[in-house]
């Protein structure tokens, strides 16, 4: 792949070297664009290689508008429309890419998140794009019908479109940055609130010590939102929970962090699809001198009910407990409503809810409606997926749908 000179003249500049950059430089070039696309890591698509344990959860069989956030999440249905997971998975499929599904409609590679990396800079290759890596943007300026661009490299670009592609803030340590917001709000673009998203929540100290000996216990729940107000959004999520040293991890948990507000409780029912007093109740009437964590052992780990028996005064055997104890460890299961105090942050998130409003962009380009030439796409955007391939798949529709006119 070419590497930009100083002092360049290109159609089209694409800032940040991801999923959606790379895939917005490919579908320009293919249209003959002549495309630079730049970025400060050393490597192209770091979040893709580290993705799914390494094995990149790229899209999702079930995508579609009704699994993502933002202030207006029906935004992305354009993009996701025009160029859907089904599109990508044939993208794959003729780059010889094995795959499989695990759960929930999540689609990994069989063998390595580089795979996809390798046939989106060959694409890039072939499409005559120039890759320039561990190059920042100094400067960025509005002349007349383009861009007047200074890169840190001391390369001067000149540019009809410029795409920022940058992400959000989440996994600092891999150069995340709100660089993107920079630029929008020096165009006068609106962003939303940005806050932590698809992220592990913490408890306070008291909570942590009583939960401490539960930690690396995993048990499958569902969690629910608990929103204050009439218009809050309610969410639900049915998959693994794990308990840490800090709070609370785990599928279900990341998913209702992306819903879950400071001051807000979240409920978990850690038996879902059980009736735990019924249970209780039964091995009551057939083994009344069985101890009642052993009992509640056999619908929960053990660990978590000896905590939860501990939790409500519950002790002894099962003939020696009356119905209301009983149904107190029915809801204790079943009904735990825990109030965290935060969240691990931008550190651990594996997205940034919020960025730049969709209000001020075209669905159908993704270009700024005020600022012509102007191109957000990707996890810049308020647009929020779901754990599991949702967000990658965003990735891969605003950054087709810029290309197809940047």
């Amino acid at each position: 792949m070419r590497r930009a000179s100083l002092d360049v003249l290109v159609d089209v500049l694409v800032v940040g070297a991801g999923a959606a950059g790379m895939m917005a430089a490919i579908e320009a070039g293919r249209r003959g664009r002549r495309v630079l696309v730049v970025d400060h890591a050393e490597r192209p698509g770091e979040k893709i290689r580290i993705s799914g344990g390494g094995r990149c959860n790229f899209t999702n069989l079930g995508c579609g508008p009704a699994n993502f956030l933002g202030e207006n999440p029906r935004f992305a249905t354009s993009a996701l429309r025009r160029y859907s997971q089904h599109d990508f998975i044939k993208r794959i499929d003729r780059a010889g890419i094995a795959w499989h599904e695990k759960t929930l409609g999540q689609l990994f590679c069989d063998d390595s998140a580089k795979q996809i990396i390798r046939m989106l800079t060959d694409d890039m290759t072939a499409a005559g794009v120039s890759l320039n890596m561990k190059t920042g943007v100094e400067r960025i300026a509005r002349g007349g019908d383009g861009w007047s661009i200074g890169l840190s490299d001391g390369t001067q670009v000149a540019a009809a479109s410029l795409v920022v592609a940058t992400g959000g803030k989440s996994i600092p340590k891999m150069g995340a940055t709100g660089w993107a917001y920079e630029i929008a709000r020096q165009f006068d673009i609106r962003v939303t609130e940005t806050r932590p998203g698809l992220v592990p929540l913490t408890f306070e100290a008291g909570l942590l010590e009583t939960l401490a000996p539960l930690a690396g216990v995993s048990v499958d729940a569902t969690l629910a939102s608990a929103p204050e107000g009439a218009r809050a959004r309610k969410a639900s999520f049915n998959e693994a929970m794990l308990f840490t040293h800090r709070g609370l991890s785990g599928p279900a948990i990341l998913q209702i962090s992306s819903y879950w507000r400071e001051g807000e409780a979240v409920v978990a029912s850690m038996a879902p699809g059980r009736d735990v007093f019924e249970e209780l109740k039964a091995a009551k009437a057939s083994n009344g001198r069985q101890a009642v964590h052993t009992a509640l052992g056999h619908i929960v780990p053990r660990r978590l009910a000896e905590s939860l028996c501990q939790r409500e005064g519950a002790s002894g055997n099962l003939a020696d407990l009356s119905d209301k104890v009983l149904r107190r460890l029915d809801r204790a299961v079943n009904a735990w409503s825990v109030k965290p105090v935060g969240s691990e942050g931008y550190r651990t998130a594996e997205v940034t809810l919020g960025g730049v409003d969709t209000a001020a962009l075209d669905q159908q380009t993704m270009q700024a409606k005020a600022v012509p030439g102007l191109y957000f796409i990707g996890e810049a955007v308020d647009v929020t997926g779901w754990l599991g391939g949702y967000n990658f798949q965003w990735a891969w529709s605003s950054g087709w749908a810029a290309g197809q006119v940047c």
